[in-house]
């Protein structure tokens, strides 16, 4: 077992996960989707186990930037790299969970309406890139 997290370190996989799945919906935008998105996710999100899904279950929602997708993604991307960041250097053993629920929010947050669009495409494998990892 890996170190104990910090509330900001915590806070920072929890802004990367939630931030991930808030670009993917932002990607194709409807209100109705953003519904059934968020339940997809949240059934990733779940499947979580350890530091991750300590870091995904507790607490509130992160503040992400809402005025643009730019914006956001300036947010979450940083926060992705930084999260795998200090689960290397604090929960080794988390890193594949974390990329793993991650991807797998973004996936399903695609699915969850009419399939994956190529914008949600991108922007998930842009996801992806930023874990270290290939879509």
């Amino acid at each position: 077992m890996g170190q104990r997290l910090t509330d900001e370190e915590l806070s920072t996989l929890k802004t990367g996960a939630f931030g991930a799945v808030f670009m993917v919906s932002n990607a194709d935008p409807g209100v109705l989707a953003m519904f059934r998105e968020s339940f997809a996710a949240a059934g990733a999100i779940a499947e979580a186990s350890g530091v991750v899904k300590e870091a995904l279950s507790g607490g509130p929602l992160p503040e992400l930037p809402r005025d643009s997708a730019l914006e956001v993604e300036s947010v979450v991307l940083p926060a992705l790299r930084r999260a795998v960041e200090i689960l290397v250097a604090k929960a080794p053993e988390d890193v594949a969970v974390y990329r793993s629920v991650v991807l797998a929010a973004a996936d399903r947050t695609a699915q969850a309406h009419n399939g994956v669009s190529p914008a949600e495409a991108a922007v998930i494998e842009r996801i992806s890139a930023a874990l270290g990892g290939s879509a």
